[in-house]
C-alpha cells in the first residue's frame, strides 16, 4: 500500500499522467556507480537495481515467484511487488491521472473499513473490484482491476 501511495504522491506533486510517470520509487536515491535506477518498480518490480554490492532488486512481479519466509516480516518488501505491480496495471488501463480512478479505489479499499487485518492478497483483490464497481459500473475500471489482478497470478 505505501508503495502505491508514494507513486501516487510522486505523480500528483509532479503533475503526471499513469502513461507519463516512470512508476519508481527511490528514483536518484542511490548512491552514483550502482547499477540502480531506484529502490522499487510499481511497472517491473524485480528490475529496479542488479549491482554486485547491492544484490539483485528480490521484488516479485506474479503471485508464481511468491515467496514464503520468515526474513522481510514474512516478506512484505519482496512480495509487495504484486500488488504494487497489479495497481500500475490498474492505473495505466484506465488511464488519465492515477489518483483519480485507480488511486480512489485503492485508497477507499484500504480506508473503508471493510479489509480485514489478516487480509490476503486475494481478498484485496475482490474488495478493490467491488469497489470498482460500486464507484463506475461494469465498464473500463472494473475491467481494469479485473485483469490486472489475473495478470499478477492473484485471481
Amino acid at each position: 500500500m505505501s508503495d502505491v501511495f508514494a507513486s501516487l504522491v510522486k505523480q500528483y506533486s509532479l503533475g503526471q499522467s499513469a502513461d507519463r510517470a516512470d512508476w519508481l520509487l527511490g528514483a536518484g536515491m542511490l548512491s552514483p556507480g550502482l547499477k540502480a535506477k531506484a529502490l522499487r518498480s510499481l511497472a517491473a518490480p524485480g528490475t529496479a537495481y542488479d549491482d554486485p554490492r547491492l544484490g539483485k532488486d528480490p521484488q516479485q512481479a506474479h503471485m508464481g515467484g511468491y515467496i514464503e519466509t520468515q526474513q522481510d516480516n514474512g516478506g512484505v518488501h519482496i512480495n509487495s511487488g504484486i500488488p504494487n505491480h497489479a495497481f500500475y496495471l490498474t492505473a495505466t488501463a484506465i488511464g488519465g491521472n492515477a489518483w483519480e480512478k485507480a488511486g480512489r479505489i485503492w485508497y477507499d479499499a484500504a480506508t473503508g473499513g471493510k479489509l480485514a487485518a489478516d487480509a490476503t492478497f486475494a481478498d484485496f483483490a475482490k474488495l478493490t473490484a467491488t469497489i470498482a464497481e460500486d464507484l463506475y459500473g461494469t465498464g473500463t475500471e472494473l475491467d481494469a482491476v479485473n485483469n490486472a489482478w489475473k495478470s499478477v497470478g492473484v485471481l
